[in-house]
């Protein structure tokens, strides 16, 4: 009896090699993109936000990939992966990517990224320079990515949020009006909202201890607090 050889396991990759961001701005801008979606779909046990991840739409093709800068998947688990294999996530694609633009960024580079989520199934895709503060759109129409004309105040169908170009850079704004937070201002807000809540708990605290003073002072009286 011949034995058949033993397929060879393909292997995927958890880092193309690449840096996540050049410099401070497109890091700042990833990670505040990616912290406040994060925030924004916290009590949706099926929505996934990554970023910088390598996405591999083809089983067995371990060469076509892309790692978006921010990409946001609905109809899939929160959790930790070492890369997006579309076949083991129910063959959903992100639906809505974003990529922030460094110097080092060729117009062929982006143009081939562009391709990359055309032809695998973006339904939003947002591009952001920082530099001149220019943002640049495509959802997809008729089965491809269509260019967004007036992108200024834009409201983004998948995630509800809208982007405000009116000021000197980028603004983006959750459902709720919002404004989208840096990390810094994201932990300055958190340690206010801990301050506020241990400066009530001494209050309520105080409040109780001037009750129970009261309370004392009525017995003593010979008065019942409790029928006071």
């Amino acid at each position: 009896m011949q034995l058949q050889p033993s397929q060879t396991e393909i292997d995927y990759p958890e880092s193309d090699g690449k840096r996540m961001a050049d410099n401070t701005q497109q890091f700042r801008w990833i990670v505040t993109l990616k912290e406040n979606l994060d925030w924004q779909f916290a009590q949706d046990p099926i929505v996934f936000v990554a970023g910088d991840l390598l996405w591999y739409p083809v089983e067995g093709d371990n060469r076509t990939a892309q790692a978006p800068d921010v990409m946001v998947v609905f109809g899939r688990p929160k959790g930790d992966r070492g890369s997006y294999r579309q076949w083991q996530e129910g063959n959903i694609p992100p639906q809505v990517v974003f990529e922030i633009l460094s110097p080092s960024n060729t117009k062929a580079e982006m143009n081939r990224k562009l391709l990359f989520y055309d032809r695998y199934g973006v339904e939003e895709y947002y591009l952001y320079d920082p530099d001149k503060s220019v943002l640049s759109g495509w959802l997809r129409q008729d089965d491809f990515l269509d260019v967004i004309e007036s992108i200024d105040q834009w409201i983004s169908p998948r995630l509800n949020i809208r982007f405000d170009l009116s000021q000197s850079e980028l603004r983006l704004y959750h459902p709720n009006g919002a404004a989208f937070l840096t990390h810094g201002e994201i932990a300055a807000k958190a340690e206010q909202a801990e301050v506020r809540a241990e400066q009530a708990e001494v209050r309520a605290e105080q409040a109780e201890a001037r009750a129970a003073k009261l309370a004392e002072r009525l017995r003593a009286l010979g008065i019942d607090p409790d029928q006071v």
